[in-house]
């Protein structure tokens, strides 16, 4: 090749690689966002959402197909969800970038109630077991029962596996068939092996975490049965490492529960979400890693952190807000009934019934685990 052909050549590849070149981004929804009633508008068998995105390097973009006209570098588009997993797929030239999003389809005003810290109260049952004739003389479980009773309520049980003098081995099955014969409101799952250390997940291996939800776990359907299991829960103190995430999604965890939040900028009780993700969720009820194929709801008032006469306040707060108030998170810790703890709050009953009426008489309904499409079933292995 001769001088001026090579000049030729250099000057018509360094043209080419100076025009511009596509890029392209969603925006809106967030990929993994589940999507309700709140979130766009009800079309035939469908929600019609509103995709939005920036765009560089070209005058339209394809949105799952369909072409859409870009202009001063964003674009927007309507696109109807059809089902539970939807994929929406954006292409400019050579650039494409695609999420997953999801449709609660059958999303209505619900809370959910949860107990994180629970073992005392088995521990009571375990060491009365010769005289009680039901596991509702226990005067902890007797005040779950009146909540039911009264209100409907359906209550999730995190345990630990052991207290001073006490682990679940110890825990016997003679109730077993009580356990069974109330499964329609009450579900028992692991927490964490004890309440000390503080996070003990927070670096933890996945391995050592699945020793510890195995352990839990086999008592539980020892004592109570398999039935009672959930594939929600709670780890302590919300922090788990990735690695400890991917253990419990094995084990057939497909739900976790958390306050996704910060504590003088520091992540707290977010397991190991990183800054953006966290902030995306505190404006949310629940959002999924797509992938992990776990999802993660945000609670929305941890009971006893609040005075009595602020609980109702709070609560219409967060009602006020759409996107937050479709799925309630309400969550207490069972230290706080006991008079001999440190802690004791007397006011504990009263709380608790204060935020289930508060609950009732706005026509949420009590569930156990409706996250979408996630089942209310016991786990099932990956």
């Amino acid at each position: 090749m001769s001088n001026r052909l090579l000049t030729f050549f250099l000057i018509g590849s360094l043209c080419l690689l100076a025009q511009p070149q596509s890029s392209v981004r969603i925006t809106a929804p967030v990929d993994g966002d589940i999507l309700n009633r709140h979130d766009g508008a009800a079309v035939n068998a469908g929600l019609k959402i509103t995709v939005k995105g920036s765009c560089t390097g070209a005058k339209a973009v394809k949105i799952n197909g369909k072409s859409v006209a870009v202009r001063d570098g964003s674009f927007e588009a309507p696109v109807v969800l059809r089902q539970w997993e939807n994929r929406i797929a954006v292409t400019a030239g050579g650039a494409r970038t695609q999420e997953l999003v999801y449709w609660d389809r059958d999303s209505k005003p619900r809370y959910r109630f949860s107990i994180d810290d629970n073992i005392w109260f088995l521990r009571n049952i375990a060491r009365n077991a010769d005289r009680y004739k039901s596991i509702f003389e226990n005067p902890y479980m007797a005040f779950w029962k009146s909540m039911h009773d009264k209100y409907g309520a359906k209550i999730h049980f995190n345990l630990f596996y052991e207290t001073d003098g006490f682990n679940l081995s110890q825990m016997p099955d003679k109730f077993k068939p009580e356990w069974q014969a109330n499964r329609d409101w009450i579900r028992l799952t692991f927490h964490a092996r004890a309440e000390f250390p503080d996070k003990p997940y927070i670096k933890a291996s996945g391995e050592q975490i699945d020793a510890d939800y195995r352990l839990v776990t086999r008592e539980i359907e020892r004592f109570a049965g398999r039935e009672l299991l959930s594939a929600t829960t709670t780890v302590h103190w919300g922090e788990a490492t990735l690695d400890g995430v991917r253990a419990l999604r094995a084990e057939g965890i497909t739900v976790l529960a958390g306050y996704f939040m910060f504590q003088k900028e520091v992540p707290m009780v977010s397991y190991y979400l990183d800054t953006p993700r966290i902030k995306h969720l505190m404006g949310r009820d629940y959002w999924k890693d797509t992938k992990e194929d776990v999802i993660f709801a945000r609670h929305d008032l941890v009971v006893n952190t609040l005075p009595l006469d602020q609980i109702v306040p709070h609560l219409e707060k967060v009602a006020a807000d759409p996107h937050q108030a479709e799925l309630m998170e309400l969550m207490i810790h069972e230290q706080y009934f006991y008079p001999d703890y440190r802690n004791y709050q007397p006011d504990f009953r009263q709380k608790v019934e204060r935020t289930i009426e508060w609950a009732t008489k706005k026509g949420y309904k009590s569930t156990l685990c409706d996250f979408g499409e996630e089942s209310c079933a016991p786990p099932v292995k990956k």
